[in-house]
């Protein structure tokens, strides 16, 4: 089988590792199946898509709706890298899953408004599919409701028309869309367990996504829930495109 990509941003280890290992155990991948380049690091490295089964973005402390003054020369050759490399993607309707930040690059590069308007706080938050999102491959197996960790400062408040919305949250009207047939967007994180959110709210407790001294509170209710459903819809991207 061709490996998966992941692209990770993550400048924290911990968070970086336990990300990665995130996705290999809820993609059902070994180690050598799934290949990590941590793009916060250094120059994304001449990638040939053919040589995956396909890409996969994950979460980032960065916000695509930032001023541009406001970003980092780091976040700012990350978007350009990212933005270049979907350019080959959406051409080829190349397999692609992005996760949280995955709404702001694939959203930006097809046209959608991303925004503070919709943001939610760190948490569980109800996620409903829509009536394609029922029919579409990637969430077989789910409820019609189903609960996910979600956290994000931004969101996006209006599709492009060629999109297709998968599904949404009271709070939120865009959790999940198709671009395509095999290019996807989560805003929600499917790779989230309770474990792995208080590794997150411990380490990005002071990155403005909630006040810190709330922070173990939100950990008391991440512990408080039980969240089972999201991951399927990585192991549905896995199965589907394994090559």
């Amino acid at each position: 089988m061709k490996p998966f990509l992941l692209l990770a941003t993550r400048a924290e280890d911990a968070a970086a590792d336990d990300e990665y290992l995130a996705y290999l155990r809820y993609c059902g991948l070994e180690e050598s199946e799934l290949v990590r380049v941590r793009l916060e690091a250094g120059p994304m490295p001449a990638l040939n898509l053919g040589h995956y089964s396909g890409v996969i973005v994950g979460g980032s402390p960065y916000t695509s709706s930032d001023p541009v003054e406001e970003k980092s020369p780091a976040q700012l050759r990350v978007e350009a890298e990212l933005s270049e490399l979907l350019d080959r993607i959406v051409e080829q309707d190349f397999p692609f899953l992005g996760a949280c930040y995955g709404v702001g690059t694939l959203g930006v590069h097809q046209g959608a408004t991303i925004d503070r308007r919709f943001g939610e706080p760190v948490g569980p938050a109800e996620i409903k599919l829509t009536a394609e999102g029922e029919r579409d491959p990637l969430l077989a197996g789910l409820p019609h409701t189903f609960e996910a960790f979600v956290g994000h400062k931004e969101a996006c408040s209006k599709l492009p028309g060629h999109a297709v919305l998968l599904a949404s949250s009271a709070a939120c009207p865009v959790h999940m869309f198709r671009i395509k047939s095999n290019l996807y967007a989560t805003q929600f994180h499917p790779e989230l367990d309770v474990e792995g959110l208080v590794t997150r709210i411990t380490i990005y407790k002071d990155a403005g996504y909630f006040p810190p001294h709330q922070a173990e509170e939100l950990i008391e209710t991440a512990r408080q829930t039980s969240i089972t459903e999201p991951m399927r819809v990585l192991r549905n991207f896995t199965e589907r495109y394994a090559r």
